[in-house]
């Protein structure tokens, strides 16, 4: 696994994701128990990764809007392989098009956890372009709790993203290849 970034999830990460979930909770279809925990922990594992520090969040302050600037965090939590799926909504991605997408996978120990605990890994696997997704094919991969989500979903299987140490690059000259 050494082409992904690593994250360890710390307890004080655990206790703010879980002190923040009320504020952020969105009135959608809910894929697992610990959905709105394991993307709060993705965005967070994400700033530690760009930033050096998990505090420069937006979490609570950024509801409706990009999770940073001109980009989305995916974050599933499942027991990590490379053939897992970045997957993007298609009512969402019709709706939104951020630059950059990046995946992350809360490396639990069932696909069915109810929990997130201190020291699992967060993956940060690999990233796309809103265009890579437009291109992507589409499919429903119902949900944890039941066999058909009831929407369509693009899917990148995390093995053809774009690698994490070319991401900085990328989004440093985003601005300059419009």
């Amino acid at each position: 696994m050494n082409k992904y970034e690593i994250i360890t999830i710390t307890q004080e990460m655990i206790n703010k994701a879980q002190s923040l979930i009320d504020t952020v909770k969105l009135n959608r279809t809910v894929a697992s128990k610990i959905d709105t925990l394991t993307g709060i922990l993705g965005e967070f594992a994400f700033a530690q990764y760009f930033y050096g520090d998990w505090k420069k969040h937006l979490v609570g302050k950024n509801k409706g809007n990009l999770d940073f600037e001109d980009i989305e965090i995916k974050t599933s939590a499942f027991p990590f392989r490379d053939n897992l799926n970045l997957l993007v909504r298609e009512d969402y991605a019709k709706k939104r098009k951020p630059p950059f997408y990046i995946q992350i996978i809360i490396n639990v120990n069932s696909k069915k956890a109810d929990n997130i605990k201190a020291g699992t890994e967060a993956i940060i696997s690999g990233w796309a372009t809103y265009k890579d997704i437009e291109k992507a094919p589409k499919k429903d991969f119902g949900s944890k709790l039941s066999n058909k989500g009831g929407y369509n979903c693009f899917y990148i299987p995390i093995k053809n993203l774009q690698p994490m140490h070319s991401f900085k690059e990328a989004y440093n000259k985003r601005n300059k290849n419009e």
